[in-house]
Protein backbone atom coordinates (compact mmCIF):
# COMPACT_ATOMS: atom_id res chain seq x y z
CA UNK A 1 0.00 0.00 0.00
CA UNK A 2 2.90 2.67 0.74
CA UNK A 3 3.96 2.44 -2.98
CA UNK A 4 0.37 3.23 -4.03
CA UNK A 5 0.29 6.06 -1.62
CA UNK A 6 3.61 7.64 -3.23
CA UNK A 7 1.95 7.40 -6.35
CA UNK A 8 1.65 10.85 -8.33
CA UNK A 9 -2.16 11.28 -8.84
CA UNK A 10 -4.76 13.28 -10.92
CA UNK A 11 -6.06 15.47 -8.79
CA UNK A 12 -9.31 17.73 -9.84
CA UNK A 13 -9.98 20.68 -7.20
CA UNK A 14 -13.80 22.45 -7.64
CA UNK A 15 -13.51 26.02 -6.49
CA UNK A 16 -10.98 28.50 -7.99
CA UNK A 17 -11.15 30.39 -4.56
CA UNK A 18 -9.06 31.63 -2.28
CA UNK A 19 -8.58 28.10 -0.94
CA UNK A 20 -9.12 26.00 -3.75
CA UNK A 21 -6.22 28.02 -5.10
CA UNK A 22 -4.05 27.24 -2.24
CA UNK A 23 -4.72 23.67 -2.33
CA UNK A 24 -3.85 23.36 -6.18
CA UNK A 25 -1.11 24.87 -5.88
CA UNK A 26 0.22 22.81 -3.02
CA UNK A 27 -0.35 19.44 -4.99
CA UNK A 28 1.06 20.35 -7.89
CA UNK A 29 4.50 21.29 -5.92
CA UNK A 30 3.94 18.12 -4.37
CA UNK A 31 4.28 16.42 -8.02
CA UNK A 32 0.94 15.50 -8.76
CA UNK A 33 -1.31 16.67 -11.92
CA UNK A 34 -3.89 19.17 -11.03
CA UNK A 35 -6.90 20.36 -12.83
CA UNK A 36 -8.65 23.93 -11.03
CA UNK A 37 -12.01 24.50 -11.96
CA UNK A 38 -13.46 27.84 -12.11
CA UNK A 39 -17.39 28.07 -12.72
CA UNK A 40 -17.16 31.65 -14.33
CA UNK A 41 -15.44 31.34 -17.88
CA UNK A 42 -14.30 34.48 -18.25
CA UNK A 43 -12.56 34.32 -14.78
CA UNK A 44 -11.29 31.36 -15.61
CA UNK A 45 -9.91 32.26 -19.13
CA UNK A 46 -8.49 35.56 -17.45
CA UNK A 47 -6.56 33.87 -14.56
CA UNK A 48 -5.30 30.84 -16.80
CA UNK A 49 -3.90 33.44 -18.82
CA UNK A 50 -2.16 35.75 -16.02
CA UNK A 51 -1.71 32.98 -13.47
CA UNK A 52 -2.66 34.84 -10.72
CA UNK A 53 -5.99 34.48 -9.24
CA UNK A 54 -6.10 38.60 -8.49
CA UNK A 55 -9.28 38.62 -6.73
CA UNK A 56 -8.77 36.12 -3.97
CA UNK A 57 -5.17 35.72 -3.92
CA UNK A 58 -3.47 38.80 -5.22
CA UNK A 59 0.35 38.21 -5.67
CA UNK A 60 0.48 34.49 -5.59
CA UNK A 61 1.82 32.90 -8.89
CA UNK A 62 0.20 29.97 -9.88
CA UNK A 63 2.61 27.50 -11.80
CA UNK A 64 2.05 27.26 -15.35
CA UNK A 65 1.35 23.23 -15.09
CA UNK A 66 -1.80 24.00 -13.28
CA UNK A 67 -4.69 23.78 -16.10
CA UNK A 68 -7.28 26.29 -15.23
CA UNK A 69 -10.57 25.67 -16.90
CA UNK A 70 -14.53 26.10 -16.67
CA UNK A 71 -14.91 22.69 -18.37
CA UNK A 72 -16.13 20.36 -15.73
CA UNK A 73 -15.74 17.28 -17.95
CA UNK A 74 -12.03 18.73 -19.00
CA UNK A 75 -11.61 19.10 -15.35
CA UNK A 76 -12.46 15.78 -14.06
CA UNK A 77 -11.86 13.37 -17.03
CA UNK A 78 -9.67 10.90 -15.50
CA UNK A 79 -9.39 11.99 -12.11
CA UNK A 80 -8.45 9.99 -8.80
CA UNK A 81 -9.25 12.79 -6.29
CA UNK A 82 -12.04 15.47 -6.55
CA UNK A 83 -11.76 18.40 -3.92
CA UNK A 84 -14.70 20.29 -2.96
CA UNK A 85 -13.50 24.01 -2.29
CA UNK A 86 -16.69 26.16 -3.15
CA UNK A 87 -18.80 27.85 -0.79
CA UNK A 88 -21.65 25.69 1.05
CA UNK A 89 -24.36 27.46 -0.13
CA UNK A 90 -23.69 26.61 -3.54
CA UNK A 91 -21.76 23.11 -3.00
CA UNK A 92 -25.33 20.95 -3.62
CA UNK A 93 -25.53 22.57 -7.12
CA UNK A 94 -21.90 21.91 -7.98
CA UNK A 95 -22.14 17.93 -6.50
CA UNK A 96 -25.11 17.61 -8.70
CA UNK A 97 -23.78 19.14 -12.05
CA UNK A 98 -20.34 16.71 -11.36
CA UNK A 99 -21.98 14.00 -10.46
CA UNK A 100 -21.87 11.84 -13.67
CA UNK A 101 -18.58 13.04 -13.81
CA UNK A 102 -17.17 11.55 -10.96
CA UNK A 103 -15.76 7.34 -10.96
CA UNK A 104 -17.01 5.85 -8.21
CA UNK A 105 -13.40 5.10 -7.39
CA UNK A 106 -12.48 8.45 -6.71
CA UNK A 107 -11.58 9.72 -3.72
CA UNK A 108 -13.70 12.63 -2.49
CA UNK A 109 -13.05 15.45 -0.42
CA UNK A 110 -14.91 18.30 1.11
CA UNK A 111 -12.85 21.20 2.31
CA UNK A 112 -15.88 23.67 2.46
CA UNK A 113 -16.54 24.64 6.23
CA UNK A 114 -20.12 24.74 7.07
CA UNK A 115 -23.78 23.47 7.34
CA UNK A 116 -26.42 23.51 4.71
CA UNK A 117 -29.57 25.91 5.74
CA UNK A 118 -32.54 24.03 5.57
CA UNK A 119 -31.19 20.42 5.69
CA UNK A 120 -29.02 21.19 8.27
CA UNK A 121 -26.14 18.68 6.72
CA UNK A 122 -22.75 19.10 6.83
CA UNK A 123 -20.69 19.20 3.57
CA UNK A 124 -19.93 15.40 3.81
CA UNK A 125 -23.31 14.47 4.14
CA UNK A 126 -24.43 17.03 1.10
CA UNK A 127 -22.13 14.95 -1.33
CA UNK A 128 -23.26 11.41 -0.10
CA UNK A 129 -26.71 12.74 -1.17
CA UNK A 130 -25.59 14.25 -4.29
CA UNK A 131 -23.28 11.60 -5.36
CA UNK A 132 -25.14 8.39 -6.03
CA UNK A 133 -21.73 6.43 -6.74
CA UNK A 134 -20.49 7.72 -3.57
CA UNK A 135 -19.52 5.60 -1.04
CA UNK A 136 -19.11 6.48 2.32
CA UNK A 137 -15.51 4.60 2.60
CA UNK A 138 -14.10 7.03 -0.18
CA UNK A 139 -15.37 10.48 1.44
CA UNK A 140 -13.12 12.63 3.85
CA UNK A 141 -12.88 16.31 4.98
CA UNK A 142 -9.76 18.10 5.44
CA UNK A 143 -9.88 21.08 7.99
CA UNK A 144 -7.76 23.22 10.51
CA UNK A 145 -5.92 26.09 11.17
CA UNK A 146 -5.52 26.76 7.93
CA UNK A 147 -5.69 30.58 5.99
CA UNK A 148 -5.23 29.91 2.40
CA UNK A 149 -3.11 33.50 2.04
CA UNK A 150 -0.37 31.54 4.61
CA UNK A 151 -0.84 27.73 2.72
CA UNK A 152 -0.37 29.72 -0.95
CA UNK A 153 3.03 31.23 0.89
CA UNK A 154 4.37 28.02 2.30
CA UNK A 155 4.12 28.90 5.65
CA UNK A 156 4.02 25.33 8.09
CA UNK A 157 0.37 24.23 8.35
CA UNK A 158 -1.35 21.44 10.25
CA UNK A 159 -4.24 19.89 9.57
CA UNK A 160 -7.20 17.10 9.63
CA UNK A 161 -7.90 14.26 7.34
CA UNK A 162 -10.98 13.28 8.61
CA UNK A 163 -12.44 9.83 7.11
CA UNK A 164 -14.99 6.91 8.22
CA UNK A 165 -12.52 4.51 6.21
CA UNK A 166 -9.06 4.67 8.06
CA UNK A 167 -7.28 3.95 4.60
CA UNK A 168 -9.44 6.48 2.45
CA UNK A 169 -7.60 9.30 4.91
CA UNK A 170 -4.69 7.55 5.25
CA UNK A 171 -4.70 8.56 1.18
CA UNK A 172 -5.92 12.07 1.62
CA UNK A 173 -2.69 12.27 4.11
CA UNK A 174 -0.22 11.36 1.50
CA UNK A 175 -1.75 13.28 -1.19
CA UNK A 176 -1.50 16.77 0.90
CA UNK A 177 1.55 15.99 2.96
CA UNK A 178 4.28 18.19 2.56
CA UNK A 179 7.22 19.73 4.46
CA UNK A 180 5.14 22.62 4.54
CA UNK A 181 1.55 20.84 5.42
CA UNK A 182 1.81 18.43 7.93
CA UNK A 183 -1.51 16.24 8.08
CA UNK A 184 -3.22 14.04 10.59
CA UNK A 185 -5.89 11.66 10.37
CA UNK A 186 -8.98 10.62 12.19
CA UNK A 187 -12.29 8.81 11.76
CA UNK A 188 -14.26 11.37 13.72
CA UNK A 189 -15.65 13.07 9.86
CA UNK A 190 -18.96 14.49 12.05
CA UNK A 191 -16.51 15.94 14.71
CA UNK A 192 -14.00 17.32 12.52
CA UNK A 193 -16.42 19.08 10.38
CA UNK A 194 -18.83 20.19 13.06
CA UNK A 195 -15.53 22.07 14.71
CA UNK A 196 -14.87 23.71 10.86
CA UNK A 197 -18.31 25.03 10.59
CA UNK A 198 -19.15 26.20 13.96
CA UNK A 199 -15.76 28.02 14.81
CA UNK A 200 -17.38 30.63 12.72
CA UNK A 201 -20.00 31.41 14.57
CA UNK A 202 -17.28 31.72 17.10
CA UNK A 203 -15.02 33.70 15.03
CA UNK A 204 -18.20 36.42 14.35
CA UNK A 205 -18.84 36.95 17.71
CA UNK A 206 -15.16 37.66 18.68
CA UNK A 207 -15.28 39.67 16.05
CA UNK A 208 -17.79 41.87 17.13
CA UNK A 209 -15.96 42.19 20.43
CA UNK A 210 -13.32 43.48 18.63
CA UNK A 211 -15.43 45.86 16.49
CA UNK A 212 -17.25 47.09 19.71
CA UNK A 213 -13.72 48.00 21.73
CA UNK A 214 -13.79 45.17 24.02
CA UNK A 215 -10.23 43.28 25.12
CA UNK A 216 -8.37 40.38 25.46
CA UNK A 217 -10.05 38.95 28.14
CA UNK A 218 -13.74 39.24 26.75
CA UNK A 219 -11.82 37.39 23.29
CA UNK A 220 -10.42 35.14 25.07
CA UNK A 221 -13.66 34.29 26.95
CA UNK A 222 -15.82 33.91 23.72
CA UNK A 223 -13.25 31.24 22.56
CA UNK A 224 -13.46 29.17 25.57
CA UNK A 225 -17.02 29.43 26.10
CA UNK A 226 -17.61 29.23 21.80
CA UNK A 227 -15.35 25.88 22.25
CA UNK A 228 -17.97 24.35 24.89
CA UNK A 229 -20.60 25.16 22.37
CA UNK A 230 -19.07 23.42 20.04
CA UNK A 231 -18.00 20.07 21.63
CA UNK A 232 -21.91 19.97 23.69
CA UNK A 233 -23.15 19.94 20.11
CA UNK A 234 -20.69 17.76 18.65
CA UNK A 235 -21.17 15.58 21.23
CA UNK A 236 -24.99 15.62 20.81
CA UNK A 237 -24.61 14.48 17.61
CA UNK A 238 -22.35 11.58 18.04
CA UNK A 239 -18.87 13.16 17.79
CA UNK A 240 -16.09 12.37 20.17
CA UNK A 241 -15.49 15.55 23.03
CA UNK A 242 -11.66 15.26 22.26
CA UNK A 243 -11.66 15.89 18.48
CA UNK A 244 -12.57 19.70 19.57
CA UNK A 245 -9.45 19.65 21.48
CA UNK A 246 -7.07 19.09 18.19
CA UNK A 247 -6.95 21.09 15.33
CA UNK A 248 -10.13 21.02 13.60
CA UNK A 249 -11.76 22.35 16.78
CA UNK A 250 -10.00 24.58 18.87
CA UNK A 251 -6.72 25.09 16.51
CA UNK A 252 -9.48 25.89 13.84
CA UNK A 253 -11.17 28.43 16.72
CA UNK A 254 -8.02 29.69 17.77
CA UNK A 255 -6.85 31.22 14.06
CA UNK A 256 -10.05 31.77 12.73
CA UNK A 257 -10.81 34.22 15.74
CA UNK A 258 -7.84 36.00 16.34
CA UNK A 259 -6.16 36.22 12.42
CA UNK A 260 -6.29 39.27 9.81
CA UNK A 261 -6.77 36.99 7.43
CA UNK A 262 -10.47 36.14 9.02
CA UNK A 263 -13.55 37.14 7.17
CA UNK A 264 -15.33 35.80 9.83
CA UNK A 265 -13.89 37.45 12.65
CA UNK A 266 -13.67 40.45 9.72
CA UNK A 267 -17.57 40.67 9.46
CA UNK A 268 -18.09 40.76 13.18
CA UNK A 269 -15.84 43.55 13.89
CA UNK A 270 -17.38 45.25 10.83
CA UNK A 271 -20.84 44.57 12.86
CA UNK A 272 -19.41 46.08 16.07
CA UNK A 273 -18.07 49.14 14.71
CA UNK A 274 -21.78 49.62 13.54
CA UNK A 275 -22.46 48.42 10.52
CA UNK A 276 -25.56 46.13 9.62
CA UNK A 277 -24.85 42.86 8.77
CA UNK A 278 -26.43 42.64 5.70
CA UNK A 279 -24.10 45.52 4.12
CA UNK A 280 -21.05 44.06 5.36
CA UNK A 281 -21.63 40.79 3.42
CA UNK A 282 -22.80 42.82 0.54
CA UNK A 283 -19.40 44.23 0.04
CA UNK A 284 -17.13 41.55 1.17
CA UNK A 285 -15.74 40.07 -2.06
CA UNK A 286 -15.11 36.65 0.00
CA UNK A 287 -17.54 34.56 1.24
CA UNK A 288 -18.15 34.66 5.53
CA UNK A 289 -19.49 31.36 5.96
CA UNK A 290 -20.44 32.00 9.97
CA UNK A 291 -23.20 34.74 8.40
CA UNK A 292 -25.05 31.80 7.11
CA UNK A 293 -23.84 28.91 9.50
CA UNK A 294 -24.86 30.39 12.38
CA UNK A 295 -28.77 29.89 11.82
CA UNK A 296 -28.20 26.94 10.94
CA UNK A 297 -26.10 26.20 14.02
CA UNK A 298 -28.83 27.51 15.83
CA UNK A 299 -31.24 24.97 14.29
CA UNK A 300 -29.07 22.10 15.26
CA UNK A 301 -29.14 23.50 18.82
CA UNK A 302 -33.10 22.92 19.25
CA UNK A 303 -33.16 19.98 17.56
CA UNK A 304 -30.67 18.33 19.72
CA UNK A 305 -31.69 20.31 22.63
CA UNK A 306 -28.55 21.92 23.22
CA UNK A 307 -27.37 25.36 25.07
CA UNK A 308 -25.58 27.31 23.11
CA UNK A 309 -25.96 31.03 24.29
CA UNK A 310 -23.09 32.78 22.23
CA UNK A 311 -24.24 31.16 18.87
CA UNK A 312 -27.87 32.38 20.02
CA UNK A 313 -26.87 36.23 20.63
CA UNK A 314 -24.55 36.46 17.30
CA UNK A 315 -27.59 35.20 15.78
CA UNK A 316 -30.06 38.11 17.02
CA UNK A 317 -27.47 40.71 16.37
CA UNK A 318 -27.18 39.18 12.33
CA UNK A 319 -30.81 38.64 11.95
CA UNK A 320 -33.21 40.55 14.39
CA UNK A 321 -30.98 43.71 14.62
CA UNK A 322 -29.55 43.44 18.30
CA UNK A 323 -27.41 45.53 19.27
CA UNK A 324 -23.70 43.89 20.28
CA UNK A 325 -23.31 45.45 23.07
CA UNK A 326 -27.04 44.53 24.45
CA UNK A 327 -26.08 40.68 23.34
CA UNK A 328 -23.07 40.82 25.17
CA UNK A 329 -24.90 42.16 28.19
CA UNK A 330 -27.41 39.40 28.11
CA UNK A 331 -24.27 37.21 27.92
CA UNK A 332 -23.02 38.28 31.35
CA UNK A 333 -25.88 38.47 33.38
CA UNK A 334 -27.04 34.84 32.38
CA UNK A 335 -27.62 32.93 35.93
CA UNK A 336 -24.84 31.80 37.43
CA UNK A 337 -23.43 28.66 36.22
CA UNK A 338 -20.45 26.12 37.82
CA UNK A 339 -18.07 26.09 35.19
CA UNK A 340 -19.20 22.61 33.16
CA UNK A 341 -18.14 21.20 29.63
CA UNK A 342 -20.70 18.91 29.03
Amino acid sequence: MSSDLNKKQIVTVLGAGSWGSALAKLLHQNGHTVRLWEFDSAVAARYAATRENADFLPGIQMDEGILITSDMAEALADTGFVIFVVPTHVLRVVAEKAADLIDKHCVVVTCSKGIEKGTMLCMSDVLSETLPNLSADHLAALSGPSHAEEVSRGVPTLVTAASVNHDTGVKVQALFMSPVFRVYTSQDLIGVELGGAIKNVIAVAAGISDGVGFGDNTKAALMTRGLVEITRLGSAMGADALTFAGLSGMGDLVVTCMSRHSRNRFLGEEIGKGRSPETVVTDMVQVAEGYRTTASALELARKHQVVMPITQEVYRVLYENKSPKEAVRDLMTRDPKIEDWG
